[in-house]
């Protein structure tokens, strides 16, 4: 492959591969390529060439020669790396210099490039290549020659590792050698930027000032930037589910940053998918709307909570003194469809009173696995001589007969004896309750639901955790205390619980699963910064949380998607739920996700998992998804779960996960953003036709689904205050006469009405009103207020009691007679430096005022830019004026503005030291 720009050639299996390359040469200017050969060409060999050539290179010409003389000049010069201790073949072409590319020194040619990872101080004359990320110059003076220097400092990476290289030139003659060499590195960075891509050469040697290897730079030239990975595709995909730099602490690049990648790959959509957040729609919206050739699908991935499980299920009657079996199993793992139950323990409580038991092992016919048995303390010699379940249910169901059934997290009990007992032909139907459910909503503090949690708080004893005969004696015991509580408190009726308990608060301490919502309209978005908010106030758990109940309510207008492997129906799929349940299940998605292998490579190494080992079953599990889409109506769409742009930003990542205690950092999975043919090569064990489809085709649907959606309206929203118009202009021209008299000087009228022209007519009033009623409620409990910022040159402000600064001219104001005297001065003097005067009216001595300070510093030349009003209250009244603030807006309608904080330089260096020593 020979690609224009940075010039790459790479072996293959053809004829061409074996040809001896002699010399390449790239005219930047005519963009042009010349290919010498040693070898004689032949027809075959020069078609493969060409046909190689044009694929990459497009119409950029290029000239194929045998044993060509030419002449290297320095308008046009390259350099390639030949691979040592190998036979000739086409060279590895890591890049090519010209004369107008070389910033300073002589052309690099011919050189050996290494890597930054490869040099030590023995290294000597080194080339590298690579991006300059940083950059200083400052001026010395040599002490050998005593002659004034600047010195160049460069910070150069390769993505192997990093190295600071440096430059000495003389100051006086050699400053245009300076300026050519600093002035284009110093625009490269200026602002954020990336910086340029740089060839050096120079001699690596040991810096005793920077204590480290550093490379004393001869010669720098400037390269074109590293090829980026393009996507071909006709018809392009969507990415649904990418996060930006707004996941806390999870992903690496920033919004505009994949933004423009998107569009310079031609992607005609893109959707911002956050945990939890909905904070990087501004740069979303900025980057979309810089280039209006995307259009930016603005989602969340959110944290769900099933609140749809009940306390009891199909009691319809009974109290608490009923006939309840309180009853527990142990099983060879967790899954219904693979898994066997292996042990049974039940106790029957009747009006409070246990009045009998029943427990049995059962021979699984299987081995059970060697967690199972440290777990459960049960052996294969254990259950070798028990019944099978077969011969043993009916005898339970005997048992059970006319009694509500009771397990602490039931469903899975319940769904186990369901799941076996259909296997052998009977049927579990039988009402029962969750004590787990009943213990979130009786004790909402304790910190989880485990059985253990809930013995510890009501004193019971559990002697064997995880022994089903032990483990149903304790929650027995457990569940006679709750029902005498609830006793006490006049809550008898079992039908009711559902319904007098909030089951939906109740529900935030389980396990949450992930989910994709995408806002299809303006409403759309409403809805997701309505379950933002709630999900953060409400129901904060660990993760702000979202009840399925309420996504169920505000989901009109949002697009529903079952999300990665921690998603709802992934997790069930891998669970083995029924066939009957998983199509339950997927029915609530608008549309199923899948994805790379590669991101749940994990699954094949956890204890969670013993299952799922191979490739290939990991490949069934999406097998399976796709299967259910198709039983369900539902298309499944194959996303990428972005967390950084390219595969390099894993080594970013593993810096943050190793950080946060994640003890696999290092096993990062492939979580950069895909092209369409990567994905499509990806999913093609699903055939060609299905691929496209779930790769392309289902994409674009869900896309085409989704307007135009701005996440902030174009149009300034003011909060609304009534009276805050006539209230700021009464009081401001009521205050201004009180000082300065009725009528009002010229100048001051002047500055009145142009200040309220602006402030009235953008809408800005209500502003000013709620910052001058929080400054008078202050100052009335005893608290002053100091205000701070542009909002001291408003004259309005100082007659609102909102700033004590005073921004007219600089005068003198009699407080007697009001004769005003304003002082013209070319250097903005301010009213307190004048001499002190008395009246010439009334000899009053006159009060001196006025700091000269424009309104355009507050509200801009055309009075219209948004006013921000810094007010500094005192530290202990700060939860006073909070509060107060809702008076003007109500309740839940106020909130205190955060701070998105990122990772300071000392701090990522932190990182990166404790990543290294560990």
């Amino acid at each position: 492959m020979i690609e224009f720009g940075t010039v790459f050639c790479n072996c293959g299996n053809n004829a061409v591969d074996r040809l001896n390359i002699t010399d390449i040469i790239v005219s930047k200017q005519n963009r042009t390529v010349d290919v010498e050969f040693a070898d004689e060409l032949s027809s075959i060999t020069t078609k493969l060439a060409k046909e190689q050539a044009k694929r990459t290179l497009g119409n950029v010409p290029v000239r194929l020669r045998q044993n060509a003389a030419f002449m290297r000049h320095d308008t046009n010069v390259m350099f390639y790396n030949l691979p040592k201790n190998k036979e000739p073949g086409i060279p590895e072409v890591i890049g090519r210099v010209q004369a107008e590319d070389m910033l300073i020194g002589r052309p690099i040619r011919n050189e050996d490039v290494v890597s930054i990872a490869s040099i030590n101080e023995g290294s000597g004359q080194v080339t590298i290549t690579g991006r300059v990320f940083d950059a200083d110059e400052r001026e010395i003076t040599s002490k050998k020659s005593g002659k004034q220097m600047h010195i160049v400092t460069l910070d150069v990476t390769d993505n192997t590792s990093s190295i600071t290289v440096k430059m000495f030139v003389n100051k006086g003659e050699d400053d245009s050698r300076f300026k050519d060499l600093y002035t284009p590195v110093a625009k490269a960075l200026k602002k954020g930027g990336a910086g340029i891509y740089a060839a050096i050469r120079g001699r690596a040697q040991y810096d005793d000032y920077a204590k480290e290897v550093v490379i004393m730079a001869n010669d720098i030239a400037m390269l074109p930037n590293p090829p980026i990975r393009q996507d071909n595709a006709e018809v392009k995909r969507v990415e649904l589910h990418m996060h930006t730099q707004m996941s806390q602490m999870d992903a690496v690049n920033s919004a505009n940053q994949l933004i423009d990648r998107a569009v310079y790959w031609g992607h005609k959509a893109i959707a911002i998918t956050d945990h939890g957040v909905v904070q990087a729609f501004p740069d979303g919206m900025h980057a979309s709307d810089n280039n209006k050739r995307i259009k930016v699908l603005y989602g969340m991935e959110g944290y769900l909570v099933d609140d749809t499980k009940l306390i009891s299920y199909d009691v319809t009657e009974g109290d608490i003194n009923s006939s309840f079996v309180i009853f527990d199993i142990e099983t060879t793992g967790l899954y219904k469809d693979r898994s066997k139950v292996i042990e049974i323990g039940a106790v029957k409580v009747e009006g409070g009173e246990i009045t009998d038991r029943w427990s049995t092992f059962v021979n699984p016919g299987v081995k059970i696995p060697e967690e199972i048995a440290r777990l459960t303390s049960i052996t294969d010699g254990m259950v070798r001589d028990a019944a099978r379940f077969e011969e043993q249910i009916d005898d339970f169901i005997k048992f059970c007969d006319g009694s509500i059934m009771v397990a602490h997290n039931a469903n899975f009990d319940m769904g186990f004896m369901k799941q076996e007992s259909k296997n052998c032909g009977r049927s579990f139907d039988l009402p029962y309750m969750d004590t787990m459910v009943l213990m979130r909503c009786m004790y909402p503090t304790l910190p989880n639901s485990r059985l253990d949690t809930l013995c510890k708080h009501l004193g019971v004893i559990n002697a064997h955790h995880h022994r089903a005969v032990d483990d149903a004696e304790a929650t027995a015991q457990a569940f006679m205390k709750m029902l005498a509580e609830l006793k006490k408190s006049g809550k008898t009726q079992l039908a009711e619980y559902n319904k007098i308990f909030d089951i939906r608060k109740a529900a935030v301490k389980t396990k949450a699963f992930h989910v994709i919502l995408l806002a299809k309209t303006y409403e759309g978005v409403k809805s997701l910064y309505e379950m933002v908010t709630a999900s953060n106030l409400k129901y904060f758990y660990r993760t702000p949380r979202i009840p399925k109940s309420l996504l169920a309510e505000k989901r009109k207008d949002i697009i529903v998607g079952s999300a990665c492997e921690a998603g709802e129906l992934f997790t069930a799929v891998v669970e083995g739920e029924s066939e009957e349940r998983l199509c339950e299940i997927a029915d609530f998605y608008d549309y199923l996700e899948i994805q790379p292998i590669g991101n749940n490579q994990y699954m094949k190494k956890s204890s969670h998992h013993p299952h799922i080992n191979t490739d290939d079953d990991l490949r069934e599990l999406n097998r399976h998804i796709t299967e259910l889409g198709e039983k369900t109506g539902k298309p499944v769409c194959a996303t990428g779960d972005v967390h950084f742009m390219d595969t390099e930003g894993a080594d970013y990542r593993k810096i943050l996960m190793h950080y946060k205690g994640f003890k696999d950092a290092d096993d990062q999975a492939p979580l950069y953003l895909r092209t369409t043919k990567e994905m499509l090569d990806e999913f093609s064990y699903l055939g060609e036709e299905k691929a496209y489809e779930v790769v392309v085709t289902n994409t674009n649907k869900i896309a085409d689904m989704i307007g135009h959606v701005r996440p902030i309206p174009p149009t300034k929203c003011p909060p609304v205050v009534e009276g805050a118009v006539e209230g700021i202009e009464n009081d401001s021209i009521n205050r201004a006469k009180e000082i300065y008299g009725d009528p009002l000087p010229k100048e001051v009228q002047e500055r009145l009405d142009k200040e309220l022209k602006s402030i009235i007519g953008n809408g800005f009033s209500v502003m000013y009103r709620i910052a001058q009623e929080l400054v008078r409620k202050s100052n009335r409990d005893g608290y002053l207020v100091g205000s701070r910022g542009s909002v001291g040159s408003s004259f309005v402000a100082f007659l609102s009691d909102i700033t004590e600064v005073n921004s007219l001219p600089q005068h003198y104001l009699c407080p007697n007679c009001k004769h005003v005297e304003f002082m013209v001065s070319d250097i903005g003097q301010s009213g307190c430096d004048m001499e002190d005067r008395d009246c010439p009216k009334c000899g009053t001595k006159m009060i001196k005022d006025g700091h000269d300070i424009p309104f355009e510093t507050f509200l801009g030349f055309n009075g219209d830019k948004e006013p921000d009003i810094d007010l500094n209250f005192s530290g202990e009244y700060q939860p006073v004026i909070h509060k107060y603030t809702e008076t003007f807006f109500g309740e839940g309608f106020v909130f205190r503005a955060g701070t998105i904080g990122t990772v300071a330089e000392k701090t990522a260096f932190g990182y990166v030291k404790r990543y290294c020593e560990d």
